[in-house]
């Protein structure tokens, strides 16, 4: 071989060397990347998951003693059955092939998917059961255990997902028709929270009120405070902690700008607690606990849509002004004799809209830009022309079908004893405990 011919082949030799290197490398980096992103999406949904802690202390904190152990069995199936659920239908109508625009058609009861999809479904189904659990606390004392359950099952199967295939839809081909216009709703304030409250209220709506909540005189709202405050300021506070999974694992990547994410998270919140109270202060009011949980809870939901777009100053403001929607929602519904145990729907509903549109009012970068605002009302009214008239429809049939509301006799007793024969606290309530159900 003449020293040109050894030359060459040594170049080529060198060439292919560094090229197999490189693709190696590259390998490697993708590898280490999947398993960096699959680690923080499954801490994040952990974090979803304990949300249901929180949301189980402050519904039960909330209601009566007689009814704690109800409550609780409520938000524990809803994770039970959600789970299963979403991953027989849900999914699929909701991140399935979308084609159409409107609704997934694909990866139902999946069992063959690559490492990621099921991360992707796992998350996905915490934020399932967070939608259908915000109904648990709304519709609390007064309605059908099973009754309920069937309900839960509707909205997790069809009215959740198939609003989500709209704004998140297409993950294996197609788009939702949301989507492609732009809609912003980076963790779900209209797609989970939201959709959540529009399908509270159109159960509070067939169920009705407490018995004795207003007066059948005047009209005039009667107190029933909830029997403990201690438990509903733990549950705000994980709330809080599990929102920081919430919306930092809507990243879907352990990402640089996961931190600016769950600082926006945290200071909506604060301001939203501060909103509170201000505005409970500016019209007279006193300052409860309740209210301000609420509130902090109510700048959760408002940021969970803009948590990724807005600047830090912008994502406190939203916060605030979600705080005084909470309080002045809350008095709106009480006006309009809805009874709402836990204000899930102030909280939910009127500050996920909120939210939703000052996501679209405050992109950084392009603040206040018509199109956008335009985008972010037409997919406000379409949660709620989706969600609330078929929820209502959902309840109407239930009630109908093995009737959704307790007796008044039930409630009287308390729904821990007439629908779970246990008593959450069997001290307090002997009376209650030796006596034989009729």
């Amino acid at each position: 071989m003449s020293s040109i011919d050894k030359k060459v082949s040594g170049a080529l030799f060198v060439s292919l060397f560094s090229v197999s290197a490189n693709a190696s490398e590259n390998s490697v980096m993708q590898v280490l990347e999947l398993n960096l992103n699959t680690m923080w999406v499954v801490i994040a949904a952990a974090l979803v998951f304990f949300m249901q802690a929180g949301f189980a202390l402050l519904e039960s904190g909330m209601s009566r003693s007689k009814n704690a152990v109800n409550v609780m069995m409520k938000n524990y199936m809803d994770v039970c059955l959600g789970s299963l659920l979403f991953w027989l239908v849900g999914y699929g109508v909701m991140f399935g092939e979308n084609n159409s625009g409107f609704i997934g058609a694909s990866h139902f009861a999946m069992n063959n998917g690559e490492s990621w999809d099921y991360t992707i479904l796992l998350f996905q189904t915490m934020f399932a059961a967070t939608a259908v659990t915000i109904c648990s606390g709304a519709m609390a004392e007064r309605t059908k255990y099973d009754a309920y359950l069937i309900a839960a099952c509707g909205i997790i199967a069809v009215i959740y997902p198939v609003f989500g295939s709209w704004v998140w839809g297409g993950l294996y081909g197609g788009s939702g028709w949301l989507a492609e216009l732009g809609f912003i709703d980076f963790a779900g304030s209209t797609v989970v929270h939201s959709v959540g409250a529009w399908c509270a209220l159109a159960g509070i709506i067939v169920v009705g009120s407490r018995t004795g909540r207003f007066s059948p005189d005047d009209g005039s709202v009667r107190e029933i405070p909830g029997h403990n405050l201690s438990l509903v300021a733990l549950g705000g506070f994980i709330l809080w902690l599990g929102w920081f999974g919430f919306n930092g694992g809507s990243t879907l990547a352990a990402s640089a700008n996961v931190g600016k994410i769950i600082l926006n998270t945290q200071l909506a919140a604060a301001a939203g607690a501060v909103g509170a109270l201000l505005y409970s202060r500016i019209s007279r009011r006193p300052v409860l606990l309740t209210a301000t949980i609420n509130g902090s809870l109510a700048g959760l939901v408002g940021i969970t849509a803009g948590c990724a777009t807005m600047s830090v100053e912008f994502a406190a403001f939203t916060g605030l002004i979600a705080g005084a929607v909470s309080v002045y929602g809350t008095a709106w519904m009480e006006r309009r004799k809805l009874d709402d145990v836990v204000g899930a729907i102030p909280v939910h509903g009127f500050a996920g809209a909120w939210g939703t549109l000052a996501a679209g009012l405050f992109v950084e970068g392009d603040l206040f830009n018509l199109s956008q605002i335009v985008v972010q009302l037409v997919g406000i009214l379409s949660a709620f022309l989706w969600a609330f008239p078929v929820a209502l429809l959902l309840f109407f049939v239930i009630d109908r079908l093995v009737g959704l509301r307790a007796s008044t006799q039930h409630e009287q007793q308390g729904l821990d004893y007439t629908e779970h024969d246990e008593i959450g606290y069997p001290e307090f309530h002997q009376h209650v405990t030796y006596q034989k159900k009729s």
